[in-house]
């Protein structure tokens, strides 16, 4: 069966006032529950400068978990995350179009990783990024979605330059802005020894990927290395909130599907 371990960690930096970081988990209580549903871990940054952006991240991350712990026996992840992001995005706008908060005035990234059996879907929209940590390496599952990405993967920019810009922060896609979200999906096969890493953007904007992977090596226990990037974050930068969520996984269950339903495999 599928048996992951977890440890996170959010802290507000060394220069915001608050924290507009939100990390959330959903477990299975039950050997049957990590069949039918899985696990989710879910990490989202409320966009800087906008109203009340703790309040975007944390309805987006409370909308993610309630929709997934009540989501149908066996529904297939990519379409389950997919769904559940929308829902997220709809309750964000809704909560910041009601009051005196106005309609544009709340925002969030997301990025959700879900596991089931051998497998893991991420779906991510913004600039928070999930990393697949696996024999001492570190890649990126998700791709940042802010205007110097785009311009990098147009040729505009050249690598050098777009970690130095100023629109490496300015986000073209996110919760929040309107009325649906276009969601990157990603399904992965996952071995025992591999971790899933959430983070916002105050940490891999400090922390490279050598460093991270460095730091989580797969005999180390994670609740240790949760503060290490974080100090290590705020000694390189600093200035933005820090979250990070790390999923380990111990050992995972094969299996094939047919007719969509699993079946395991020997």
């Amino acid at each position: 069966m599928l048996d992951v371990e977890f440890a996170q960690l959010s802290d507000r930096g060394r220069v915001r006032e608050r924290n507009e970081d939100y990390l959330g988990t959903a477990v299975p209580h039950t050997p049957s529950e990590a069949r039918t549903h899985g696990w989710l871990f879910a990490l989202a940054d409320g966009v800087g400068g906008q109203e009340r952006g703790e309040v975007a991240s944390r309805t987006a991350i409370e909308s993610m978990i309630a929709g997934f712990r009540g989501a149908r026996p066996g529904e297939p992840l990519p379409a389950l995350l997919a769904r559940l992001v929308q829902a997220a995005n709809a309750h964000v706008l809704d909560t910041g179009m009601a009051g005196s908060l106005g309609g544009d005035n709340m925002a969030t990234t997301i990025v959700a990783c879900a596991l089931r059996f051998d497998r893991a879907v991420v779906a991510h929209a913004g600039d928070s990024r999930c990393y697949l940590i696996r024999k001492g390496h570190a890649s990126a599952l998700t791709r940042d979605h802010t205007v110097a990405n785009e311009q990098l993967r147009l040729g505009i920019l050249s690598a050098r330059e777009a970690v130095a810009v100023d629109t490496r922060r300015l986000l073209t896609r996110s919760l929040g802005s309107g009325m649906s979200v276009n969601v990157d999906l990603g399904e992965h096969q996952v071995f025992p020894g591999d971790v899933l890493l959430l983070c916002s953007d105050g940490l891999h904007g400090a922390v490279d990927a050598t460093d991270i992977a460095r730091i989580v090596t797969p005999n180390r226990d994670l609740e240790l290395a949760m503060p290490d990037l974080v100090a290590m974050a705020n000694q390189n930068d600093g200035s933005d909130n820090i979250s990070v969520l790390a999923a380990r996984v111990r050992s995972v269950e094969r299996v094939g599907m047919y007719r969509g339903r699993p079946y395991k495999l020997h």
